[in-house]
Parts: structure tokens; sequence; C-alpha cells
């Protein structure tokens, strides 16, 4: 009892134990996958964007969404524009080194690059994410 409450106490061996519970099992952790949102100025480079990430693995799929309109403050001043918006399916390990690539190959001097843990969702989806991410 004292074994098991040490092991979920300290992340590292919970993660872990979560782990191997997942592999004798076959079922998802959740949170290993996440979806990452990226915004683009048009669709070119949402599809240079989409291409890089796909060409780094560091995603199994990237969706291009069509044109949406956007308001948001930039300097101090109310701002309007037409944006492309990337959703990204990858690992949640990846999402650091996702956010840095994006940042380092994106026009915009702040890209929106946030991201959202998957809790559930189709198991067999979830583990195609997973096999086709590296892991790191």
């Amino acid at each position: 009892e004292v074994l098991t409450l040490a092991v979920l106490m300290s992340p590292l061996l919970r993660g872990l134990a979560l782990q191997l519970h997942s592999a004798l099992t076959g079922s998802y952790i959740p949170g290993t996958s996440s979806m990452a949102f990226i915004n683009c100025l048009n669709e070119q480079i949402a599809k240079d964007i989409a291409r890089a990430i796909m060409d780094k693995k560091l995603a199994a799929q990237v969706n291009i969404l069509p044109k949406s309109s956007a308001l948001y403050f930039w300097k101090g001043e109310l701002e309007e524009s037409t944006e492309i918006l990337l959703i990204v399916k990858t690992r949640t390990s990846k999402i650091g080194e996702l956010s840095n690539y994006v940042r380092s190959i994106h026009p915009f001097e702040i890209p929106e690059i946030i991201s959202l843990p998957i809790d559930q969702g189709n198991p067999l989806y979830l583990k195609w994410i997973e096999e086709n991410v590296p892991r790191d």
C-alpha cells in the first residue's frame, strides 16, 4: 500500500506506471497525444509550415482549415484579418520541439502556437498517432 502510494505520488514513477499499464492492457493514457493550433497568414504559408512539420516527423497529421476572420489586439490597436488554421495531431512530448521549430520558420513575430492534451478519443486513432510520431 505504501509502495503504491509512493508510485502514484511521484510524477516520474506515475508516468512509468501508466506507460507499463498501457503497454500491458493496450489502453490509451489520457494526455499522451495533443492537438496544437497554429495560425497562418495565408494558405501557401499554412501548406509550407504543415509540410515542414510533417517532414520533421513532428506530427501524425496536420489539418489545414480554410480562412476565418480574426480580431485581436496588436501593439495596443484592434486589428482584423483573415487567417488559416493548422490543427496538428502529435505526441504531447513533441509539443515543445514543435513549438520551437514552428517559431523558427513562421513569418509572424509572435505566432499562435497553443496545444491541448487529448483526454479521450477513438483508441485506434490515438494509437495511430503514437505509431506515426517517433518517441523522443
